[in-house]
């Protein structure tokens, strides 16, 4: 689709903490990682419903499937057209390096899913969740959200508003 394996800026920096600049999803990992972390999180929930512990290395396979999917779909024209309406103004997609540390991020929550008690993991989430709200005034949920139906509201108050 044309994007870049790493950042313009050509910097061997792995990460980018600052998500209103335009080394945003330009690095293996910025704050937006979190939430492929919680992707892992919530396919091992979600799988573990449907089969349950059946089946284990199949169901790992499932999750990184969804998670690669969701990274080619994230990284459609259509889709960064939608975020563009959001508050992730001049966002031009993932680079190749960073949809890579996304699916790691995916593929490191689910092990730790595998291995926490559920409870610990679903603390785990609402922590990621609210940590994210407090530093870059976004979260899993809000993405979702906006991506789906954005709420002018939201937008404004994610600008600084």
């Amino acid at each position: 689709m044309g994007h870049r394996l790493w950042c313009a800026c050509g910097r061997p920096v792995p990460w980018s903490w600052d998500v209103w600049s335009a080394h945003n999803s330009q690095h293996l990992v910025d704050p937006y990682t979190a939430t492929h972390l919680l992707h892992g999180v919530l396919y091992y929930a979600l799988l573990r419903g449907i089969v349950g512990a059946r089946w284990p290395h199949a169901r790992a396979l499932i999750a990184l499937g969804l998670e690669v999917t969701w990274e080619i779909i994230e990284n459609s024209p259509a889709v960064i057209a939608r975020y563009r309406a959001t508050a992730a103004i001049g966002y031009t997609g993932d680079t190749i390096a960073n949809s890579l540390g996304d699916v790691a991020a995916c593929l490191l929550g689910y092990l730790a899913a595998l291995a926490l008690p559920a409870m610990v993991s679903a603390v785990g989430v609402v922590v990621v969740e609210a940590t994210l709200l407090l530093t870059i005034r976004d979260s899993l949920l809000l993405n979702v959200v906006m991506l789906l139906h954005p709420i002018e509201a939201i937008k404004r108050w994610q600008l600084g508003g």
